[in-house]
């Protein structure tokens, strides 16, 4: 089994080669001989060659640099989601799926365009939340930070519903995006360290099978005091 950590370098802002490497862990718990590639600018790839693809957040120069690379995967992104293939990216990765990125010199960077919303940058203002977010796939919410400094328009059907923290947009009460096995949130946390009920819900989808997840007992624990001290803020 072969995971991708694609732009691993560059793309890693709050470490979230966290999500790799829990990711990593629980398929081995699970019985499985798994492989993580590391890969950046430059690299030349085949994605169907992957069980998974994940990329996290970065600067936004760093991000825009991304983005031309990512120009050359376009149909092999197009082809690896129609397949239903599992992949996560967090943070601002994901906005360079969508039609354009207006940067906060308003200047517009065309985006792949595989979805049709598009990203507004503001100037010399940054967004930062502790998370609480709801999905309609998982049972307990998922918790974590959100630190951006963009608004999304055009999502009509977010992944989340937010009941603390930052949405797509200012006034939003929904957050991120998902198509098929393609999950895309600004949450950070690490995402898959934080939720771990999140990590056995992707790692099921990756097996297509239930995986080993008793030995999250100390993961499920801290994310009982995280969630419920975020609630008590919430109802403050």
């Amino acid at each position: 089994m072969k995971l991708l950590h694609w732009y691993y370098d560059i793309m890693n802002l709050y470490g979230e080669y966290g999500n790799v490497r829990a990711l990593e862990r629980i398929l081995q718990k699970s019985g499985e001989n798994v492989t993580v590639e590391r890969r950046t600018l430059g690299d030349k790839l085949t994605l169907s060659d992957y069980d998974f693809i994940y990329i996290g957040s970065g600067t936004e120069r760093n991000q825009k640099v991304v983005l031309n690379d990512l120009r050359n995967y376009r149909e092999q992104l197009g082809d690896a989601i129609k397949s239903g293939k599992v992949m996560l990216m967090t943070g601002n990765s994901f906005e360079t799926l969508g039609k354009a990125i207006t940067d906060a010199q308003g200047e517009k960077h065309e985006g792949l365009g595989l979805y049709d919303f598009t990203v507004t940058e503001q100037n010399r203002s940054r967004e930062t939340a502790d998370a609480v977010f709801e999905a309609d796939f998982l049972s307990s919410p998922l918790v974590g930070f959100i630190n951006k400094c963009s608004e999304i328009q055009g999502i009509a059907k977010p992944m989340f519903s937010v009941k603390l923290g930052l949405g797509n947009e200012k006034g939003s009460r929904g957050e991120g995006m998902r198509d098929g096995n393609l999950f895309m949130t600004h949450l950070t946390g690490p995402v898959l360290i934080s939720n771990p009920h999140f990590l056995v819900y992707l790692a099921s989808l990756i097996l297509g099978r239930e995986p080993e997840s008793g030995y999250l007992e100390y993961e499920k624990k801290g994310y009982d005091v995280c969630v419920t001290e975020l609630m008590k803020s919430e109802e403050k």
